[in-house]
């Protein structure tokens, strides 16, 4: 489910389920780690481009597969406490993973990006948006809290980031670049190359240099409370996504209600 190609300095992992939006189930997520730890261990590998195949970067989480239960990890979501569990270790860690990642990254984002896919993309450094680009979150309205790790506050700011999740926005790629969410904007026919051309960039940059920014850079939101933010946001998503209205939601969903939910969340 991730397509893996290194081109001189530049590793390109490219997210491998375009028949479902890219959606992140468990055996995708299990081989992006393992190709993030390939792309670490690798020394002539300086900068990583996150890519998704097909006509959207990622729609999100797997729906179906987290609620019909097909492997062990949605399972053990039948309990309050597998469930903590599952989106600690699959979803929280992986991100934060790839947020601390030593060497720089670049999301490559066409179509929709949308909940988790949006999640994934703000853990990278720096995103290049096709001009086809959307973005939204609209988990409120599924009675989640904005998925796992809350990005919009950090990424919009509080007064945008309040709009875009209780109004369930969906944001173009001018938009998202107008608000820093993005740092260029594409001809979707281009999005590859103008990745690739980005990552050329950063990559003349010595690896001990890029690691120092970087990590200096993302030393500097730790301290403005962007991890510690990120925790409390775990755990007050863990507390509403287990009460009386969420789980009857969520069994509605279960009962008829999911493919509505997926054309939603894919914004189809």
């Amino acid at each position: 489910m991730i397509r893996y190609a290194v081109d001189g300095p530049v590793a390109t992992i490219t997210l491998h389920r375009p028949e479902v939006a890219n959606a992140q189930n468990s055996h995708l997520l299990d081989e992006l780690d393992a190709a993030l730890d390939r792309a670490d261990a690798d020394d002539d590998v300086r900068v990583v481009v996150l890519a998704g195949d097909g006509k959207h970067f990622s729609a999100g989480h797997d729906l179906k597969e987290i609620l019909s239960g097909a492997d062990e990890w949605a399972r053990m979501r039948a309990t309050p406490e597998g469930k903590w569990r599952h989106e600690q270790v699959m979803y929280f860690d992986r991100c934060v993973k790839l947020r601390d990642f030593r060497k720089p990254t670049i999301a490559a984002v066409q179509g929709t990006c949308a909940a988790a896919g949006l999640m994934l993309a703000c853990m990278c450094d720096l995103i290049v948006a096709a001009d086809n680009a959307r973005f939204s979150n609209p988990v409120a309205r599924m009675t989640g809290v904005g998925v796992e790790l809350l990005v919009e506050p950090w990424e919009l700011g509080p007064r945008k980031a309040k709009e875009f999740l209780l109004c369930a926005e969906t944001i173009d790629a001018a938009e998202a670049a107008r608000l820093g969410l993005v740092n260029r904007v594409v001809p979707t026919a281009e999005l590859a190359d103008a990745a690739r051309a980005m990552a050329e960039q950063v990559a003349l940059v010595p690896p001990v240099t890029a690691q120092a920014i970087k990590e200096s850079i993302n030393r500097m939101l730790d301290l403005a409370g962007q991890r510690d933010s990120w925790r409390y946001h775990f755990m007050i998503h863990q507390f509403v996504s287990n009460t009386a209205t969420a789980l009857a939601a969520s069994d509605a969903r279960s009962k008829g209600g999911m493919d509505a939910v997926k054309r939603e969340q894919a914004g189809r």
